[in-house]
């Protein structure tokens, strides 16, 4: 999956940043493939930690937060249990109120999915969707361009 900047989820390269995730026996469907919804949990994972880890560096409070509003996957291999997957997760792009993440998901360092997320933020005390915050853009704004 290449997304619209051209980046590459299927390559190692395209990612700093990397989620270990053990894969579970109840993560398979009855032909032993980890099904499809196990994979999109390994991507969630890895979304957590993009976004744990920016919210605590742009230092902004427990007002603010992020929601899921579309996921995309594109699956390229059969995986199978046991063993661990390493997730890639990066900042994409970013919009008014949203962002776009990208992830490839490898096992032995060959891709079998990627995937695509919109998240927008969100205050939760107003319980509506808001525009980031300048120092939180600026710090998306920067990983996005590294």
């Amino acid at each position: 999956m290449a997304d619209q900047k051209g980046l590459d989820l299927t390559r190692r390269e395209t990612f700093k940043r990397f989620t270990p995730v053990t894969i579970r026996f109840s993560d398979t469907d009855r032909l032993g493939h980890v099904n499809n919804v196990s994979i999109a949990s390994y991507f969630e994972a890895s979304r957590c930690e993009l976004f744990d880890a920016l919210l605590k560096q742009a230092e902004l409070g427990p007002d603010i937060d992020y929601v899921l509003a579309r996921v995309a996957i594109d699956f390229k291999r059969e995986l199978h249990y046991p063993g661990t997957v390493e997730v890639g997760g990066r900042f994409v792009r970013i919009g008014n109120r949203s962002i776009v993440t990208g992830y490839g998901a490898f096992f032995g360092g060959v891709c079998f999915a990627t995937g695509e997320a919109i998240n927008v933020f969100f205050n939760l005390k107003t319980r509506t969707s808001i525009a980031p915050p300048p120092v939180l853009r600026d710090l998306l704004e920067r990983e996005i361009a590294a």
